[in-house]
């Protein structure tokens, strides 16, 4: 026996009040979604000095970094941070991998 499935589409209009413009409301959350914490956390690394985006940092102590061969030594510069919205988290390229690095670990260079 063969079956075959038959679909019908089925032509869904939306309907809107004419008072209301959702496009407004829609905007409205998009820059509400602007201001967010992200600008207003200010990251600092272990000896309390501020970062900000493209600092260089330098690493206080080995660390191994998870799911590779990776050890970052101490002393080791990391150029070009980017912080990530975080306090405890900054994300910066080493050899090419792009890590996460908490801040706990690092001093500003």
């Amino acid at each position: 026996m063969h079956y075959e499935t038959i679909f019908e589409e089925t032509a869904y209009e939306e309907q809107i009040h004419p008072d209301q413009n959702y496009d407004d409301e829609e905007d409205q959350d998009e820059d509400e979604g602007d201001d967010s914490d992200e600008d207003n956390v200010v990251v600092k690394d272990s000896n309390g000095a501020v970062l900000k985006d493209g600092d260089s940092v330098s690493v206080i102590k080995d660390l191994k970094v998870k799911g590779s061969s990776i050890t970052l030594k101490r002393g080791t510069i990391i150029k070009k941070i980017k912080l990530t919205g975080s306090e405890e988290e900054v994300d910066c390229k080493f050899d090419g991998s792009s890590i996460v690095l908490k801040t706990c670990f690092l001093k500003k260079a």
